[in-house]
């Protein structure tokens, strides 16, 4: 980036700093994360601020990087996290409903043979998604609705025969 260009970039920068900042806290609602994703969208401008600069637009691409950079942030897992006031008790053994083998080949049989595939393939042999689908000779898609709907068959009779 030319001198020019990077002295243009920080005046722009300095100018808008504030607005970015409330802008980032109004969808975040936090200031440390609102501070974080001010941080990556400048980071990001920088980067384009040669291409960006020049045009007249440049408080909306702002504000869309922005929007983006917070969207991004909030699909982490880390940002799906949330403080309480207090620990939640661990559940004692006997809160655990334990089914015994017998008991489980019982409700397994009781499958349509290719969500009991699914199932099987996926919790037991622990293959992924896609190697259960290459097996099964269908989607992906298709592998993950057989085995959500398999093992809620599976809860919902182990819940009826205690």
């Amino acid at each position: 980036m030319k001198r020019s260009e990077e002295s243009a970039y920080r005046e722009y920068v300095t100018a808008r700093m504030e607005m970015m900042r409330r802008t980032a806290y109004l969808l975040c609602r936090d200031w440390h994360t609102a501070d974080d994703v001010v941080s990556i969208t400048i980071g990001k401008l920088y980067r384009h601020w040669p291409r960006v600069g020049a045009t007249a637009g440049i408080d909306a691409y702002v504000r869309k990087a922005l929007l983006r950079t917070w969207l991004d942030e909030k699909r982490r897992p880390w940002r799906r996290e949330e403080a309480v006031e207090e620990l939640p008790e661990l559940p004692t053994a006997a809160e655990f409903a334990v089914v015994d083998r017998a008991q489980l080949l019982d409700l397994l049989d009781g499958l349509p043979p290719k969500r009991r595939a699914a199932v099987v393939l996926r919790l037991y042999c622990d293959l992924s998604v896609e190697e259960t689908a290459e097996i099964l000779g269908c989607s992906v898609g298709t592998v993950k609705s057989q085995t959500a709907r398999g093992l809620d068959t599976l809860r919902a009779r182990a819940a009826q025969s205690d």
